[in-house]
């Protein structure tokens, strides 16, 4: 059996990517910084799956937490083959209204983790020829939407350039961007989401099946819905100040996941 270890675990995205590999045979590695709630998962998936689930509370905003997490993800007996880094947050409110610290702290969690953690897992699966890493993104990443939209478009970035680099490697590299899924997300940033139309909203067990299948396509970007893929194809032919007025005006209200 094959491990999978998914940060955020515990909630939205990150829940459903946990439910989806069990369900599908792999053991699981359940990250997040809640004890408890992880524990209940862990048992949950292990009673109804049959698989082991190892729990690890890790804070990815800290360096004893990053660092915790690559150690897992280096270890030679247990191997990781499939990473999902999902864990990330929003900030409410425009730019300079947000506190610095603030902001370094989603810096960190979205682009220095990924990246430290990415680099930890493709290390062994270079090695063992085989792994996937999915690096869940955001919608966000192409339109102008502050620093949050920013570390976004980097993931984005970062993950299609490693892609290329490990090509023929028999490691896979894929960058998930969602649209407005039901989480906890907005409720944890303090976003109202009353205004969003409701067919702009995706299920994330959905949402989880189509970027599995994007992943075994071998493609290294998933937008996993084609009323998504048609505003993003609208969003590239839109003309960049009439996007940025936009998304100034919701996005900062209520911001996709």
């Amino acid at each position: 059996m094959t491990t999978a270890l998914i940060t955020g675990a515990t909630a939205g995205i990150g829940a459903a990517f946990a439910r989806r590999l069990a369900g599908d045979g792999h053991n699981v590695v359940l990250v997040a910084r809640d004890e408890k709630r992880l524990r209940e998962q862990a048992t949950e998936l292990h009673d109804r799956h049959g698989i082991e689930a190892e729990v690890l509370v890790a804070d990815l905003a800290t360096e004893e937490g990053i660092g915790a997490i690559e150690a897992r993800l280096g270890e030679s007996k247990h191997p990781v083959d499939v990473l999902v880094n999902n864990a990330g947050f929003g900030n409410k409110g425009e730019y300079l209204e947000v506190p610095m610290a603030d902001e370094l702290k989603m810096l960190k969690v979205h682009c220095e983790a990924v990246l430290r953690l990415t680099s930890a897992a493709v290390r062994g699966m270079r090695e063992r020829r085989r792994g996937a890493v999915v690096n869940v993104a955001s919608v966000a990443a192409f339109v102008p939407r502050g620093t949050y939209g920013a570390s976004k478009a980097w993931v984005v970035q970062f993950t299609q350039g490693a892609a290329r680099d490990l090509a023929g490697s028999g490691v896979r590299l894929m960058a998930l961007c969602p649209g407005f899924v039901r989480t906890e997300f907005h409720q944890r940033a303090g976003m109202g989401t009353d205004n969003i139309p409701g067919w702009m909203w995706l299920d994330a067990d959905k949402l989880v099946d189509a970027a599995m299948k994007d992943l075994l396509r071998g493609k290294s970007l998933s937008i996993p819905d084609p009323r998504y893929k048609a505003l993003m194809g609208a969003v590239k032919l839109a003309p960049r100040g009439v996007l940025g007025g936009l998304s100034s005006r919701t996005g900062r209200k209520y911001g996709p996941r």
